[in-house]
C-alpha cells in the first residue's frame, strides 16, 4: 500500500513577514511521537500498537510521523494551518481519480485531544523521494510530467471546491493582496538588487488582471512537494494551500526548479496566456524577495537561491515585454 511521504522540507518553507502576523504558533516542540501515541490510542484504538516515529526531516506547516509501515500522522503546527485539515479530508478523494500521479490519501480524521488544540489527519504512506536535479533522469521530461499534471489538475470540476483566501495563504487570489509585503521588502533591498526592474515586474503582475473561470490549483508546487521513484515524477503531496481560483501561483516552479531547456519544455507544456505569465513572475518575485529581505545577511546559501530566481525572473519580464 502506498502512503503520504511526510514533508521532507516544505516547498513552501517558512512563511515570512508579514504573511504569518495573524497566526498562533502552538510551539512545534509540544508535538512530539507521545502526543501522537497518546492520540492514536485515544481516538483510533484500532492502530494503537503501531509504532510512531518522527520523520527524518519534517516541514514547516505540520509536524509529521510515521505510523506503522504503511500510514503517517500529520498535525498543523499553528492555527493559520488547520482548516488545511478538513479541506483535505474533503477534497483530495475528489482529485485524486482525474491526475496522473499519486496525491495523499486521507485514511481518518483526529479530533482535538490530549492538550493539542487542533484537527489532525491519518494518511497513507507515498513511497518517493523529494525531487531535486540529481534525482532526476531527463529534467525536460520531468518537467513536460509536471506540466500534465498542473493541466489535468486544472481540468477537474472545481463546482463547489474552496474559493482561494485565508485558508490558501491567498494563493489564487491576485498577487496585490501582497502588494505591501512586496514594496516593503523591494525598500529594504534598495541598492541591493535591481529594483527598479523588479518593481516593473511586480506592477506588470498587479495590471494583468485573471478574467478566467476559477480552476483549481495546488498553491504550494515546488520541488519540496514532489516526489519521484526511478526518476520520474511519482507524486506529489501537500495540498494545504490549495483551492479554487486562478492557478498563476502554481507556475513559479518555472524558476525555483527549472532553467534553460527545461523551462522551456515547462513554458510550452503548460501552456497559458502572457497575462498568466505576468502574475507568475509577480508570485515568484514576492516569495524570492521577501525571503531574501529576512535572510540577506543570516544565511548566505538562501540568499543565494532567492538572488538567482530574482535575476532569472527579471530577465524572463525583459524577454517578453
Amino acid at each position: 500500500m502506498d502512503a503520504e511521504n511526510p514533508l521532507r522540507g516544505s516547498g513552501s518553507g517558512r512563511h515570512t513577514l508579514g504573511v504569518v502576523e495573524n497566526l498562533h504558533i502552538d510551539g512545534r516542540a509540544g508535538i512530539d511521537a507521545g502526543l501522537v501515541k497518546r492520540l492514536v490510542a485515544t481516538q483510533f484504538p484500532q492502530w494503537s500498537a503501531l509504532p510512531v516515529t518522527p520523520v527524518e526531516v519534517d516541514g514547516w506547516d505540520n509536524r509529521t510521523y510515521r505510523l506503522g509501515a504503511e500510514m503517517s500522522a500529520r498535525l498543523p503546527t499553528a492555527a493559520g494551518y488547520a482548516p488545511a485539515v478538513d479541506k483535505e479530508h474533503r477534497w483530495l478523494p475528489v482529485l485524486a481519480p482525474s491526475l496522473p500521479v499519486a496525491i495523499p490519501a486521507p485514511l481518518a480524521k483526529g479530533a482535538p485531544g490530549e492538550g493539542y488544540l487542533f484537527s489532525w489527519s491519518i494518511r497513507g504512506w507515498l513511497d518517493g523521494e523529494t525531487a531535486s536535479v540529481d534525482r532526476i533522469d531527463d529534467l525536460s521530461e520531468f518537467a513536460a510530467s509536471v506540466a500534465d499534471f498542473l493541466l489535468a489538475l486544472q481540468r477537474i470540476d472545481a463546482t463547489g471546491g474552496p474559493p482561494a483566501g485565508a485558508h490558501s495563504f491567498y494563493r489564487g487570489v491576485s498577487p496585490a493582496h501582497y502588494d505591501d509585503d512586496t514594496r516593503r521588502s523591494l525598500a529594504l533591498l534598495d541598492g541591493r538588487i535591481d529594483t527598479t526592474r523588479a518593481l516593473a515586474v511586480w506592477d506588470a503582475a498587479l495590471e494583468a488582471a485573471w478574467s478566467g473561470p476559477p480552476v483549481w490549483f495546488h498553491g504550494d508546487f515546488a520541488s519540496g512537494n514532489l516526489l519521484v521513484r526511478n526518476g520520474k515524477l511519482a507524486a506529489v503531496i501537500d495540498f494545504g494551500t490549495s483551492g479554487v481560483g486562478d492557478p498563476a501561483c502554481d507556475l513559479v516552479i518555472a524558476w525555483t526548479m527549472f532553467s534553460g531547456e527545461s523551462r522551456e519544455t515547462f513554458r510550452g507544456a503548460v501552456g497559458q496566456d502572457p497575462a498568466m505569465w505576468a502574475r507568475a513572475r509577480g508570485w515568484a518575485l514576492w516569495k524570492a524577495l521577501i525571503t531574501l529581505a529576512e535572510d540577506i545577511d543570516k544565511d548566505e546559501k538562501r540568499a543565494a537561491g532567492n538572488r538567482r530566481v530574482i535575476d532569472e525572473v527579471l530577465a524572463d519580464h525583459d524577454r517578453a515585454n
